[in-house]
């Protein structure tokens, strides 16, 4: 058996490749099929995003974080049935433990569905988002900031398709007429030796893809082989990693990676945005056929006894965010809860 080599950063792959000649194409699609395979994660150029967004996306996510805490506490999220809104540091959790982050969840903007014991408990997660008065031009630039992330999480998601010798649409029957969108706003804030440094802890992300724009502090690891890699930030670029919906789809052929934050030491803080992309929730996740070649490399599905994965998107989703946000779920959804559930720590699950 050979050793594993080292990896010592993620690949960089351009999106503009895609639409080039037929040569070209094929070229991007074999490569993205290894970064998607290999490490699950990757950095992309060509992607075609406005700078002057991305400029403006980070300014006032960081005008947000500057604000009194009074007025970043007028959107908590304890107040959202939704799962919408603000989190002081330490209120989200990962495998049970307190992510030291600040951070705003913004989803599509709809209208509740009805409280009705008849529909689904996934129905209980469509609803408005909470925006901050103190900062009205947050709201238009964040929401066409997260359709500009929809769009560009659909085009790897059909490219991926295509790299594993699928239709490129072989996904929208789960994603149209629209996706579970989830945009977080994050700051991690510095801390001193002896506090700890878990700003994420190590977990796996759910959906299709997720579409992550940092700023200028490090702190991102992926798991690689031979230990952690650092996801350094690049001016210009998104970070991509593959989520577990398309690793159940493909059979483990995809690999849907373990990654974590690490907080920045005392002084300095780190900022960045990550748009989750997802199923719809009323959608199963499909088991597609690969051609023989790319089936005989498939891993299979691994089950984690402390996060196991349904088919049903509707029933991870909302299980990752009632033990994600254990003070929403107490305050809105105690009824969806298992009794010994309703006081103390809820079971672990990975962070979406």
């Amino acid at each position: 058996m050979g050793v594993l080599r080292p990896i010592k950063e993620l690949p960089t792959l351009d999106l503009a490749r895609l639409d080039g000649e037929a040569k070209e194409h094929r070229a991007f699609l074999s490569a993205l099929r290894d970064a998607a395979r290999e490490l699950g994660f990757f950095y992309v150029v060509g992607h075609g995003i406005d700078p002057e967004l991305i400029r403006k996306t980070l300014r006032l996510s960081r005008r947000f974080f500057d604000l009194p805490q009074a007025e970043k506490l007028s959107i908590q999220m304890v107040n959202s049935p939704h799962f919408r809104g603000y989190n002081r540091a330490g209120l989200e959790h990962t495998r049970g433990r307190p992510d030291w982050r600040e951070q705003i969840d913004i989803g599509a903007e709809l209208k509740p569905w009805p409280l009705d014991p008849g529909l689904p408990p996934w129905t209980r997660l469509q609803g408005p988002n909470q925006w901050p008065e103190a900062l009205p031009e947050l709201k238009p630039v964040l929401l066409r900031y997260q359709a500009e992330a929809t769009a560009l999480g659909i085009r790897i998601t059909r490219a991926l398709a295509l790299a594993l010798g699928q239709a490129e649409n072989v996904f929208e029957p789960i994603y149209r007429p629209a996706p579970n969108q989830l945009l977080k706003i994050i700051r991690y804030p510095g801390r001193g030796e002896g506090e700890g440094n878990q700003g994420v802890g190590a977990h796996k992300d759910s959906g299709f893809v997720t579409v992550l724009l940092q700023d200028t502090e490090a702190g991102l690891q992926v798991e690689g082989p031979n230990g952690w890699i650092e996801a350094t930030p690049k001016p210009g670029t998104f970070i991509i990693n593959v989520g577990e919906l398309l690793k159940m789809a493909s059979s483990g052929y995809l690999r849907a990676n373990v990654h974590r934050v690490v907080s920045p030491p005392a002084g300095c803080d780190r900022l960045s945005v990550a748009f989750f992309l997802g199923a719809r929730l009323d959608s199963t996740v499909p088991l597609l056929q690969l051609p023989a070649e790319l089936a005989r490399e498939a891993r299979g599905i691994t089950q984690d006894p402390l996060n196991p994965l349904f088919r049903d998107v509707a029933k991870n989703y909302l299980k990752s965010r009632l033990r994600s946000h254990p003070d929403v779920a107490r305050r809105h959804h105690a009824d969806l809860l298992d009794p010994s559930d309703r006081e103390g720590p809820l079971a672990p699950a990975s962070a979406y």
